[in-house]
């Protein structure tokens, strides 16, 4: 499998934490995207929206990370990325929409690069960011269960999407004192050598 990353995008570090977890080999092929890597034509021939993951694998080229993790958990179901019990899985999938619909693409490099280009000063980008951050953190702590992770003993699709979500928050200095159940569910991850090795800063083009 090879696998167009950046260390920094939420998206690709939560596919990175699934093959890590599930022990799958990958070729990491790192696309800059603060350089503008992924809008170069041979790049937009492998994922044609431009952004990152994209899992070339088989003979294919899966984008959107849903759809990469949900092929993940089906190709190598152990160990599982969602619970047995259907009102479980629901409870877990509701977690990780939130996080990846309605907060991560407010805060999207390219909306945030658009927002400057429409003439906004840095610190109301900056605000706007913190803003869907804290709103959709305050949902999401009373969400979920904890305990150690967001749902149960075992990490779940939940704390994929979590983890890099947190990251990016402390990056933009979005206090996380208010939410004990997340922080606690992102040190019982961080704990584990799947997410601490999916972590940016542990990425080869990690700058």
């Amino acid at each position: 499998m090879k696998l167009y990353d950046y260390f920094r995008s939420s998206a690709a570090y939560r596919v990175r934490i699934a093959l890590n977890l599930k022990g799958v080999a990958y070729e990491s092929v790192p696309i800059h995207l603060v350089k503008g890597e992924q809008s170069a034509p041979d790049y937009l021939a492998v994922n044609p929206q431009g952004r990152v993951p994209a899992l070339a694998v088989d003979g294919t080229v899966l984008v959107q990370s849903p759809a990469i993790l949900e092929f993940l958990d089906e190709r190598f179901p152990e160990p599982p990325l969602l619970p047995g019990d259907p009102l479980q899985r629901a409870r877990v999938r509701a977690v990780a929409a939130l996080i990846g619909c309605d907060i991560h693409p407010l805060n999207n490099l390219a909306v945030l690069r658009r927002l400057k280009a429409m003439g906004h000063e840095q610190s109301a980008i900056d605000e706007w960011y913190r803003h869907w951050v804290v709103t959709g953190l305050e949902a999401v702590e009373a969400m979920i269960d904890g305990g150690p992770f967001c749902f149960g003993g075992t990490p779940t699709l939940a704390d994929l999407y979590l983890v890099p979500q947190v990251f990016n928050a402390r990056r933009f200095s979005v206090p996380l004192d208010p939410y004990p159940k997340i922080r606690a569910a992102d040190d019982a991850c961080l704990a584990l050598p799947a997410f601490r090795d999916a972590a940016p800063e542990a990425q080869p083009d990690a700058a």
